[in-house]
């Protein structure tokens, strides 16, 4: 296992997360909604190594998903990207200074075609950074807790995460998400401040702080995933 708690066979394409469940009788196979890692999930008595090797038996499952999963999406000119629950065109003159200028529904970019992507990748990381931080600072309050910092980061499938000295960080592809979608990963983390188990207390916290149906929310963000995911792959 590496120190990211993944695990990785020569086999595979992708890296295994492996949960183990004591009710489980079999093992199953999934791949995450993000496509960028595989869920294996054990009966109690398996050891972690014959259940990698029962994975990497089914390649041929696995690259047959990996089939389905939305092309990449690369940050090129004229290409659409999804942003703040719209779509943005990028729209790029090498004449145009280099900053990066939001005009309705278009990112306009300058400067050098080489290097595009790195700098409309660090506008959308600063503005996920910018918002987030708000939108915690905001439902914080709400909730009568105090944060100790706010980051963003590219995880392999989570959108957020609180440690239990308070520091919250999240994906920065939330910023692609919708307002409500990015505000529920908002909540849930900041009920953490409350509570750091799943139990109904913070179940319950996670409700009022999102004000919203938190099915609902939840369902969405598995469904854009993929795409969101694909931002910027190539």
């Amino acid at each position: 296992m590496s120190s990211d708690g993944l695990h990785r066979h020569p086999a595979l394409p992708l890296p295994v997360a492996i949960r183990r469940i004591a009710t489980a009788r079999v093992m199953r196979l999934r791949l995450d909604h993000g496509g960028t890692m595989l869920k294996l999930t054990i009966p109690r008595r398996v050891s972690e190594r014959s259940a990698l090797a029962w994975a990497a038996e089914q390649q041929g499952w696995v690259s047959a998903q990996l089939a389905k999963r939305p092309e990449g999406l690369p940050l090129r000119p004229g290409a659409r990207i999804p942003f703040d629950g719209g779509e943005l065109e990028l729209v790029h003159a090498e004449g145009r200074p280099r900053a990066i200028r939001l005009v309705g529904t278009e990112l306009h970019c300058g400067g050098p075609l080489e290097g595009l992507e790195r700098r409309v990748l660090l506008w959308l990381r600063n503005m996920a950074r910018d918002r987030l931080s708000a939108e915690v600072a905001a439902i914080a309050r709400e909730a009568g807790v105090t944060v100790a910092s706010v980051a963003v980061g590219d995880p392999v499938s989570r959108w957020g995460s609180c440690s239990a000295a308070g520091a919250l960080r999240f994906s920065w592809r939330l910023i692609l998400a919708s307002p409500g979608a990015r505000r529920f990963v908002v909540a849930h983390e900041v009920a953490h401040r409350l509570h750091m188990d799943h139990g109904p207390q913070f179940r319950a916290a996670e409700r009022r702080l999102f004000g919203g149906d938190v099915a609902a929310a939840r369902a969405e963000l598995r469904l854009v995933a993929p795409r969101l995911r694909a931002v910027g792959r190539l």
